[in-house]
């Protein structure tokens, strides 16, 4: 049956919902409206306005409001209707959210999940497209999760939930009208584990959320080309799975990061340091990052230029230091 993302994630809620008496959703415009982006569409029609419920535009007041019932009983699940409307929360989610378990000597936990719609791709203006993952993944006591299929939307969303600690969950805006051809429910890997979504052998390409479909068409140009590239899907950024992507790249020698977010101090800065320091006796090149620009994120009219894309990949990839060929600048273009 073809899926769509949205379509995924809302059936993940409903199930939880329907599953759990425990578990509330609610934030801004969730209820009649279904949120922006329709992924609570019906929820609260069809299993009542205590159990999806909207909210006043007060982000830090939702996520406090999620926090004391997490501490009592709940396990409310939370939509922030743009990554960038979350910052008035991060108070929230950095002092108390993150730190309860540790304050109260594991007594205390926090089963909650923050959704937020993140990322560019849908021509939004400043505060609807930013990448803001490096920020949660620095803070100790959050679990970060992002899928980039359809069947990981729901299986990941339904993990977050029955989580005991609180999940970031970073929904890629635009892939949330990708399909796929899912049988929900579905159970895909467990939460902190990587996916292997592409085998290769001659290099790396290490991607999540919505810089995924990117890598993976990056790999097939250049497999036209005779260049084998392998792409794994990091999934859940918090655990970080260090076996998969060591694996990968001891295997490949060569290794390439892909991110939507700006470069300097991103995940993908982590993700390179990871990798150079447990596989550098199997490294023919230094570890290389494909990322957004060290800008605020642009208006409409030129995103495309600041998003990485196929050919940005492309050429990082030719930069590798290759034994049998020491240019490969040639590497196919996709774009004039």
């Amino acid at each position: 049956m073809s899926t769509t993302m949205a379509q995924a994630l809302n059936a993940a809620l409903r199930d939880a919902l329907d599953q759990d008496d425990s578990v509330v959703v609610f934030g801004e415009d969730v209820g009649a409206l279904g949120g922006v982006f329709r992924i609570t569409d019906g929820l609260a029609r069809d299993l009542g306005e205590d159990r999806c419920f909207d909210t006043p535009l007060a982000e830090s007041g939702i996520v406090g409001f999620a926090l004391g019932m997490a501490m009592n009983g709940f396990r409310p699940v939370v939509e922030i209707q743009f990554d960038a409307f979350a910052y008035p929360a991060f108070e929230q989610l950095v002092s108390h959210v993150a730190k309860m378990r540790n304050r109260t000597r594991g007594a205390v936990g926090v089963p909650m999940v923050i959704r937020v719609p993140f990322a560019g791709g849908i021509g939004g203006v400043e505060h609807h497209s930013d990448s803001s993952e490096a920020y949660y993944v620095h803070t100790p006591g959050l679990k970060v999760a992002t899928p980039a299929t359809v069947a990981d939307a729901y299986s990941l969303l339904r993990e977050a939930i029955a989580d005991p600690d609180p999940v970031v969950f970073l929904e890629p805006k635009k892939l949330y009208w990708s399909k796929a051809d899912v049988d929900l429910p579905v159970t895909t890997a467990p939460f902190g584990t990587a996916e292997i979504r592409r085998h290769g052998t001659d290099a790396t390409l290490i991607a999540y959320g919505p810089a995924l479909p990117v890598a993976l068409a990056a790999a097939e140009a250049a497999a036209e080309d005779g260049h084998d590239l392998e792409v794994v899907d990091l999934r859940t950024l918090v655990p970080f799975d260090d076996v998969t992507v060591t694996a990968s790249v001891r295997k490949t020698g060569r290794c390439v990061v892909v991110q939507e977010s700006a470069g300097f101090a991103g995940v993908g800065a982590e993700v390179a340091a990871r990798v150079q320091e447990r596989c550098f006796h199997s490294l023919h090149a230094p570890v290389l990052r494909v990322s957004g620009f060290d800008i605020p994120y642009p208006p409409p009219i030129v995103e495309k230029y600041h998003l990485p894309d196929v050919d940005r990949v492309l050429d990082t990839v030719a930069r590798l230091q290759w034994d049998d060929e020491p240019d490969r600048r040639h590497l196919t273009r996709v774009s004039a």
